[in-house]
């Protein structure tokens, strides 16, 4: 399938490692342009130059989401350097789950205000463009009670919420909004890999709940999103698509 990406122009934030990096050299593999941010700048450089070599225009910044003013310039920025902007992913998560006021300070600028502030940023260009697209990633942890209940999971929840708003609010407009939540996902040097050494009990019990047995990679979960970013699902507006290999148990009407 012809996703209709080619000399599409996208940002994704977090795209230097994980479900983002995978999004981005998706992205780029499908002919697009794309501009990634992240905290650190080497691992930026790095990824830029990676997707470089896929053949399309890269650009990145070593950016903190929770830097609003910051990140809000880091996309017209990005718009600049990519000559505008279709499709903006707004990926990076605090990951905080502890019980306390930090971690849902952490997690209300990082996953709630790190997405508003890129998708504000944004309006104007993918309000120029013919197929604009907003992909949101949040989490199955947003629709079910688990072992990440709390701040991780009440924010990935009013993300699901503010993504389900827009969708209906910029349809007249031709912008699409859609949200992906993945199950567990692993990688190297992500959560999963950290726990799987430091908390094997944890680990064991995340992989039991799974009925497939293994976890997700991100490649998986980049596909769905990238196919929910691209003109080919011009009619798919608001959903959340769940890519968790049967993990959560609840039915979503």
């Amino acid at each position: 399938m012809d996703l209709g990406l080619k000399g599409r122009k996208a940002i994704v934030t977090g795209g230097t490692k994980g479900i983002g990096r995978a999004i981005a050299d998706l992205l780029a593999e499908e002919g697009a342009h794309v501009g990634i941010c992240a905290r650190t700048a080497g691992e930026v450089k790095e990824a830029v130059h990676a997707l470089t070599r896929k053949g399309g225009r890269a650009t990145g910044r070593a950016v903190d989401v929770a830097d609003g003013p910051a990140l809000r310039q880091w996309v017209a920025d990005a718009a600049a350097e990519l000559g505008g902007l279709d499709i903006v992913v707004s990926n990076v998560s605090a990951l905080a789950i502890a019980d306390e006021e930090a971690a849902w300070r952490a997690e209300f600028e990082t996953d709630l205000m790190g997405t508003v502030h890129a998708v504000e940023a944004a309006m104007p260009y993918l309000g120029d463009s013919d197929a604009g697209a907003i992909v949101v990633i949040s989490s199955v942890s947003g629709r079910e009670i688990d072992f990440a209940a709390g701040p991780y999971g009440v924010f990935k929840a009013a993300l699901i919420h503010y993504a389900k708003g827009l969708a209906f609010k910029l349809a007249p407009r031709n912008i699409r909004v859609n949200i992906v939540s993945p199950g567990n996902t692993y990688f190297k040097g992500g959560v999963w890999e950290k726990i799987e050494h430091g908390n094997p009990d944890l680990f064991k019990t995340a992989l039991s709940l799974n009925p497939t047995g293994r976890m997700a990679s991100p490649e998986e979960v980049a596909r769905a999103a990238v196919f929910l970013a691209s003109p080919a699902a011009s009619f798919i507006m608001g959903t959340n698509l769940v890519v968790d290999g049967a993990l959560t148990r609840g039915v979503q009407f």
